[in-house]
């Protein structure tokens, strides 16, 4: 399977758009997990339902809503300076598809913490700041690190919500599965999409592995830096 230079071009913009969706994910899907896992609010199964809407409502919806928001009349269209039609289009629709997973993961590591640890850490005068630090980050990490990789699978393969809201353009926008959907189009086109497919298969598996062995990890348990 040998990749002409225009896929290859699609593989690095879906690897892009991929990391760039998580990187800035991450702090908000960690508060978020953290709100979840660590308090007692008014409106917490409210918020939890919203968090998870990406997951349940059609993506197509996602992408229109994200495409309201962002357009140059939308309450975003201003502050955004314009991500429509640009990669950086792809990596919200594909960040905000991935929430959802990235927040259940790091939910689940944050409550696999034993408090009681924070807990000693403190009446051993260690200061809120610190527990945290060393003892709850480092206890989470696999957890948050589970939750990376799956929400970097989600990102790559995004669809509805990236098409929707930026749409397929070529160079910019066109990760792996538009390009598999656009080669399907085209007469001839069945070599592009089983190459395109493999590679997508190939990351896929690759995510879902290093997801299990951190989950593992995770239920092991870490030691304490």
């Amino acid at each position: 399977m040998i990749l002409s230079p225009e896929e290859w071009g699609i593989v690095r913009l879906s690897l892009l758009v991929g990391g760039a969706a998580c990187a800035g994910t991450l702090p908000v899907a960690f508060a978020l997990a953290w709100l979840l896992a660590r308090t007692r609010f008014p409106g917490r199964v409210l918020l939890d339902a919203v968090v998870h809407l990406p997951l349940v409502v059609p993506p197509v919806v996602t992408g229109w809503a994200l495409l309201l928001a962002f357009a140059p009349s939308g309450p975003l269209g201003a502050l955004s300076g314009g991500v429509l039609f640009r990669w950086t289009g792809a990596a919200i629709a594909a960040g905000v598809m991935a929430l959802p997973l990235m927040v259940r993961g790091i939910r689940l590591g944050l409550e696999g913490v034993d408090r009681r640890l924070e807990q000693a850490a403190r009446t051993l005068g260690a200061s809120p700041a610190r527990v945290f630090r060393t003892i709850t980050v480092p206890l989470a990490m696999p957890g948050v690190l589970a939750a990376l990789v799956l929400g970097f699978a989600r990102s790559v393969g995004e669809f509805g919500a990236t098409l929707t809201s930026v749409s397929n353009v070529a160079g910019e926008t066109e990760t792996l599965p538009l390009a598999i959907y656009a080669a399907l189009q085209r007469p001839g086109g069945e070599a592009t999409v089983w190459r395109l497919a493999a590679v997508s298969v190939l990351l896929s598996l690759l995510a879902l592995i290093v997801s299990e062995a951190l989950a593992r990890r995770s239920a092991r348990g870490v030691h304490v830096l």
